[in-house]
């Protein structure tokens, strides 16, 4: 004979059951991560300061002992007491932070690359730890709007290859498509070193021309540019730390800062490329080349006394010899 049972009793405990373990989960779930005393809502203790203070917290609203405060927190009682040995490392922190105030978007990586070129030489990790405890991160820009900063004014040149000046002249071809010149003069003999004209020039291939005009003249002391992003780059910022050579960027909005390039763009612009139709990327190189080679040797030059620059070149090397 089967045994009978009473439903009633049985779905009742089932249901009770059941209630209980969901008023169990959801005691869990809005508990879960939450190891402060009751009615307290932080958010999750992660480093050991937040921790630190939560345990403080306990102590001086509560009453309670630090040793209760630290079992009912989850909290090593050893690790309220420990005292850090490492050092503030104050310096790294002062010229992390002049380097910052000086290149404002410039981010913890590129920062690395210039205290690298100052001779601090640290592990990037440590750097973008320090760089966040004095969160120095670059906010995101809501508009197109440009920082203004200060730089030093630089000191004329007082011989060949002590300062270059360079940027970036833009044309098109006959068939709409664009292409960029580079553009790099001695700004004392106001040679045009090379005219380099491609459809595109990045940071990198930038620093390949370097390379090539400082083998064929010499490393300049100083290079000065705008704040183009080809100019800002990762490539640039490491070939000058391997190159030592010193990089420096006009203001924001300031191109008469840099006067030297800015008045060849000008010659170049007017005399060259307004004067000629370019179809194909070889015949602009022709062209470009050919120009250079003029102005060079045969265009004389108000500023150098109506020399060429070539000539006026010629002869501070033999003054320089004779002396």
């Amino acid at each position: 004979m089967a045994q009978c049972r009473r439903p009633d009793q049985t779905e009742g405990a089932e249901t009770r059951h059941t209630h209980g373990q969901r008023r169990t989960g959801r005691a869990r779930r809005d508990h879960a991560g939450q190891c402060h005393p009751e009615g307290c809502r932080f958010k999750k203790m992660v480093t050991l300061d937040a921790k630190r203070d939560a345990v403080a917290h306990a102590c001086s609203e509560h009453g309670v002992s630090q040793r209760r405060a630290c079992s009912v927190l989850s909290v090593d009682r050893s690790s309220m007491r420990y005292r850090s040995i490492r050092p503030d490392d104050a310096h790294i922190r002062e010229a992390m932070k002049t380097v910052a105030s000086e290149r404002r978007r410039f981010g913890y990586r590129r920062i690395h690359v210039m205290l690298g070129r100052q001779g601090i030489v640290m592990n990037l990790k440590k750097l973008r730890r320090l760089y966040r405890e004095e969160k120095l991160t670059v906010r995101k820009r809501g508009g197109r709007k440009r920082a203004l900063g200060t730089r030093r004014p630089l000191a004329l040149p007082s011989r060949a290859n002590e300062r270059w000046s360079l940027d970036f002249v833009s044309d098109a071809f006959t068939d709409g498509r664009r292409f960029r010149v580079l553009a790099v003069v001695d700004d004392f003999t106001r040679e045009c070193l090379c005219l380099v004209a491609d459809t595109s020039l990045s940071g990198a291939r930038l620093a390949r021309e370097l390379d090539s005009l400082i083998t064929r003249r010499g490393k300049p002391k100083t290079i000065v540019s705008d704040n183009g992003t080809e100019m800002t780059s990762m490539a640039i910022l490491k070939w000058c730390q391997e190159t030592q050579v010193e990089w420096h960027y006009i203001a924001p909005g300031k191109p008469m800062q840099n006067g030297f390039v800015e008045s060849f763009n000008g010659s170049f612009r007017d005399e060259c490329l307004n004067e000629t139709l370019f179809s194909s990327l070889p015949q602009a190189r022709d062209a470009i080349n050919a120009w250079k080679e003029d102005y060079n040797r045969n265009r004389p030059h108000s500023s150098l006394g109506n020399i060429t620059p070539n000539e006026f070149a010629m002869k501070i090397a033999m003054e320089k010899q004779a002396a």
